[in-house]
């Protein structure tokens, strides 16, 4: 399975990132474009230790079985639940979210990859880490066609 922290990994999501624009829409699901980017700018920011968050109750309870589906090696499945705070509103300009978001990715050159805590999944290592933020952002970027 792929992960965010190879470079050649990196380079064909930055690809693919790059088309989406103002007209791009969803296959699945309600958010916008610039909702879509917000929402994987929050992932980005976890996976880089920029904003902690703590395992849901819930989470405790199924998060590590449901962690070992979300591993396999295939796409995300469509309109799965996502954690609340990450839930998207409002509307935006999607160049400079796209930007940001871009930028974030970058950041994984300088970095040694690292595991975090998911607020449902729990503590991941580096490795699920990676592949998981590869997992997401190619969840998102197929259901806007990109």
């Amino acid at each position: 399975m792929k992960t965010i922290f190879d470079s050649k990994t990196r380079e064909e999501v930055l690809a693919r990132i790059n088309t989406l624009n103002e007209d791009s829409h969803a296959e699945w699901g309600e958010m916008t474009t610039y909702q879509m980017i917000r929402h994987c700018i929050k992932w980005e920011e976890m996976l880089l230790g920029k904003t902690i968050y703590r395992q849901s109750f819930l989470g405790r309870l199924v998060g590590k079985f449901a962690l070992k589906d979300m591993m396999k090696d295939e796409p995300a499945k469509h309109n799965l639940p996502t954690v609340p705070s990450f839930k998207m509103t409002g509307h935006g300009d999607v160049a400079p979210a796209k930007a940001e978001w871009i930028s974030l990715i970058h950041e994984h050159e300088q970095r040694e990859g690292l595991g975090f805590v998911h607020p449902f999944f729990g503590q991941l290592t580096a490795d699920q880490a990676g592949r998981m933020a590869y997992k997401h952002v190619d969840h998102h970027l197929r259901q806007f066609n990109s």
